[in-house]
């Protein structure tokens, strides 16, 4: 057994001084019987925290392509930073993370003449940080068969200008260029794995329920189980994955079930969580779907992925099947027909413990909260989205719906659930800046507050990426707390969370991270 002692420890229960840990679980700290001692010189100890959505795989991928998160201050500074990237898979240069709300030499998404200028010989594909919206050149519109072609897509949009394609594609569209991309390799697939881990470990991330099975097409889900169970196998998976399978096609759903695929399935490492829907895009990009239209462009209303019909009958099979569901949702249109799906599933086959939920759940009326709590609804929310959602929710959506949305506070006072994540790469898996942002309903910068009755304590912010997000995976009695018994994965802090001033939580430095007992990030 080893002993940590001379900590400040926060258990998400209280506070102690010291714990044991024996055989990768959490052990009661008996000095005595202890083999090793390890003195923490009276540093901050939390629980592991657990990123409830997030894409890892994506993530994985993101680190190897153009850091356009970096590199979004202009137009200009994006097309350099994509001048700079060798091409990869078929010859592709990829990047991702732009925002042209942030570019200050041009108000518009990139086109294809501006990515012309990246390369009129390799197809080039940028991604925006939301993951709904992305860009091509000249070259890529010419091997999709699409310079001057604009095919109709249920879902998503191929974006004209002048009657051609100008080279940007919304949501669903999104496929067609996806499945010009060659896929990757199983060994390139671990090695995205292993970068992203890494990175998370980095942020004293121990688990995360993540979204991989559509990044790539041609990718079997098969393929992305074998390569998490073959990182377990040879020790290298060092965060813990509950994965939500993502599927569209009601028959690939069932397949998948009738495999032997359901919520539950698998380790402790690597496990088979709910389904998961894709129901409409961003804010960011104006594709989230709405009631009313946006209120800084009334031509749009967002897109619609999935039909009332096809809503139904995923979300019917998967809770008949007594497999969990969590659904994508930023638009309030969107969620009305989750809400009827739900319900209608569940009047059907009544399941009492189902922790279904609401992906984002960020723009929401007062009506739409009042369900989500009455139905015993799982919210998984992104605090982190604030930093830059405080800028542009109440211009896209107006005064009144602005008001109501990202009311995950009220949501937890009515008796909902409501675990944290960073829908990472989308962001940063920033936990102590999402942290920050559920305490003071600000933008990391210190802009602000947006609706700061919404804000959570210390504690509930903690918990949020703690325990609620065990929970959410009902792994509640074996993680997200320091007790034992549990799994014994837990975070050091370089300071208390609770003792500094709320705007500086973001700066607290992560001096260690470990897994199952063992060290996975930290001198």
């Amino acid at each position: 057994m080893t002993l940590y002692k001379n900590a400040r420890v926060y258990t998400g229960e209280g506070f102690v001084t010291s714990f044991g840990v024996e055989n990768g679980k959490f052990v009661a700290p008996e000095e005595a019987l202890a083999d090793e001692v390890v003195d923490l010189g009276g540093a901050f100890v939390v629980p592991g925290f657990i990123d409830s959505h997030m894409h890892l795989l994506n993530f994985g991928q993101a680190l190897t392509v153009a850091p356009l998160h970096a590199n979004t201050t202009s137009l200009g500074d994006m097309i350099a930073c994509l001048g700079k990237t060798p091409s990869g898979r078929g010859g592709w240069i990829l990047g991702r993370g732009w925002n042209h709300d942030y570019f200050a030499d041009v108000k518009r998404m990139p086109t294809r003449w501006d990515l012309d200028k990246v390369s009129t010989t390799h197809p080039v594909c940028a991604v925006r940080a939301c993951g709904h919206a992305l860009v091509v050149n000249s070259r890529a519109l010419a091997l999709l068969g699409l310079l001057d072609v604009v095919p109709q897509v249920e879902g998503g949009e191929v974006v004209t200008e002048k009657g051609v394609p100008n080279g940007i594609f919304l949501d669903n569209a999104m496929d067609l260029v996806y499945g010009a991309i060659p896929p990757p390799t199983l060994d390139q697939v671990k090695d995205m794995l292993r970068a992203g881990a890494r990175a998370l470990n980095a942020y004293g991330i121990t688990g995360c329920h993540s979204d991989d099975y559509c990044v790539f097409h041609g990718l079997e889900p098969e393929t992305v189980n074998r390569a998490f169970r073959e990182l377990e196998a040879a020790g290298e998976l060092t965060v813990r994955v509950y994965e939500q399978a993502n599927f569209a096609d009601p028959k690939q759903l069932q397949a998948f079930v009738e495999a032997g695929n359901n919520t539950g399935v698998g380790s402790d490492y690597f496990k088979i969580g709910p389904l998961k829907l894709l129901g409409d895009g961003s804010l960011g990009a104006r594709t989230a779907l709405l009631s009313k239209p946006y209120a800084d462009d009334s031509t749009k209303m967002g897109l619609g992925i999935f039909t009332q019909e096809q809503f139904d009958q995923l979300i019917g099979y998967a809770n008949r099947m007594g497999m969990q569901v969590a659904v994508h949702c930023i638009g309030d249109a969107c969620l009305d027909m989750v809400l009827q799906s739900f319900e209608k599933a569940l009047a059907e086959y009544p399941r009492a413990d189902h922790r279904h939920g609401i992906v984002h759940c960020q723009i929401t009326r007062p009506d739409q909260l009042q369900k989500i709590a009455g139905m015993g609804l799982h919210v998984y929310a992104q605090s982190i989205f604030l930093d830059y959602d405080i800028h542009i929710v109440e211009a896209r959506v107006g005064k009144e719906l602005a008001e109501s949305s990202y009311s995950w506070k009220t949501l937890k006072n009515w008796g909902a659930t409501v675990s944290n994540g960073s829908d990472c790469p989308v962001e940063l898996p920033n936990v102590l800046g999402g942290i920050q942002c559920a305490v003071t309903r600000r933008d990391l910068s210190g802009n602000g507050p947006y609706l700061p009755h919404e804000a959570f304590t210390v504690g509930e912010a903690l918990e949020s990426f703690t325990a609620t997000g065990a929970y959410a995976s009902f792994e509640e009695g074996k993680k997200g707390k320091i007790t034992p018994g549990y799994l014994a994965d837990f975070t050091l802090l370089g300071a208390d969370p609770f003792a500094v001033e709320p705007d500086q939580i973001k700066d607290i430095p992560i001096l260690g991270t470990w897994v199952g007992g063992k060290r996975v990030f930290g001198k």
